[in-house]
């Protein structure tokens, strides 16, 4: 089999290739950019393997005016930039020991080493320049059926890197055929290992969570992960019941998925579980502050109104009301006639305050049709 795709027939990936080979070294795109570009998905990244040491690529690299970053080196890691594209390329390795979390490796001289210690048959797929495609572990089947699978014995790969549990239902959730359903061996390896996901770094998990939520339906994925026992141990308290329905409301109402409204809708406190950035605290605390979706979207903007009433009308099964969306924008555009200056000097200090905030009331609660006039009376 032979993939076609304008990065890899580009002057930049062509070039980085020819580095290699030329010097009498192997050069393979590896992973994601080859398991996408046979599905037809994006490809954001490319990953290299070789069986030339990193300080043989730096050297390379060098003589040839190329900037080289050694990126990873102990790992066999080195950047190489073209164009501005960054093409990462790890010399093939093979596991000495694993404690759930991370490994020892030490370098191979050959793709099959290299294969066997990564996690899906889908990952494991090679390209070379001309676009063949190498697959020493059987995993273009799978691929084509979109059937994530571990290699080889799935209670294995899971021990040694536990976060593998996580990894099976994020690309389940954006590779598998939701019909046909998780891998059987897989699911029951994750279920028996869940335990081990308390010694990932929440940073680690916060990573996959959010990844897998952002799948354009996560739900069945979510679902079986929850059957295992893995949901609730990484985000207490989560319920994936109404996920699908607000995959459906967004679907339907051609919103784009959003990974922490999708948080939301599973409740727990991802705020305290997981490590979110600022933003996104921000975000899940205005979705789950208990205003209604039009006062949402006056005091913190549009975006904010569509998520709450999407969250909202999920969490009630229910479909969103006819012009929800245009009552949102609408009241995200108010802005409250009142002043202090208003109220004063007959008010001031807390009944100052008392009164503005009861005049903002009955001023959102009249579809902001009250004028300044109408409130001061």
């Amino acid at each position: 089999m032979r993939i076609n795709a304008p990065w890899l027939d580009s002057v930049p990936a062509q070039n980085v290739c020819r580095l290699l080979t030329t010097a009498g070294y192997q050069a393979w795109f590896v992973g994601g950019c080859v398991r996408n570009a046979l599905l037809g998905e994006v490809v954001a990244d490319l990953d290299l393997s070789t069986d030339a040491h990193p300080e043989t690529v730096m050297s390379l690299a060098k003589a040839a005016r190329m900037k080289a970053i050694p990126t990873g080196i102990a790992h066999g890691t080195v950047t190489l930039v073209l164009d501005d594209i960054p093409f990462e390329i790890t010399t093939f390795r093979r596991d000495i020991a694993t404690d759930g979390r991370r490994a020892t490796v030490a370098f191979a001289d050959n793709m099959t080493d290299d294969a066997r210690r990564r996690d899906f048959t889908m990952n494991a797929l090679y390209a070379g320049a001309d676009g063949i495609v190498a697959d020493p572990l059987g995993g273009l089947p799978d691929l084509q059926a979109r059937r994530v699978r571990f290699i080889e014995d799935p209670q294995q790969r899971i021990k040694e890197d536990y976060l593998r549990i996580l990894r099976f239902f994020r690309f389940y959730a954006w590779y598998g055929d939701p019909d046909q359903g998780p891998d059987r061996d897989g699911l029951a390896a994750c279920a028996a290992h869940i335990e081990g996901l308390e010694s990932l770094s929440v940073e680690r998990v916060t990573a996959e969570i959010l990844k897998l939520c952002a799948a354009p339906d996560p739900a069945p994925a979510v679902a079986a992960m929850a059957s295992t026992g893995a949901l609730a141990k990484v985000l207490a308290g989560a319920d994936a019941g109404s996920l699908a329905v607000l995959v459906h409301l967004e679907r339907e109402h051609g919103v784009s998925p959003d990974a922490v409204r999708r948080l939301a809708i599973l409740g727990g406190d991802p705020v305290t579980d997981l490590r979110l950035s600022n933003a996104q605290v921000r975000q899940l605390e205005q979705i789950k502050r208990g205003l209604s979706p039009i006062e949402t979207a006056y005091r913190y903007g549009e975006t904010a109104g569509i998520d709450t009433v999407l969250v909202a009308s999920a969490s009630l099964g229910q479909p969103l009301r006819s012009g929800s969306f245009e009552a949102i924008k609408h009241a995200a555009s108010q802005v409250f006639p009142l002043r202090a200056a208003d109220l004063m000097p007959v008010l001031s200090g807390p009944a100052l305050g008392e009164a503005l905030k009861q005049a903002e009331a009955r001023w959102i609660a009249s579809g902001f049709t009250l004028t300044k006039d109408d409130l001061i009376g």
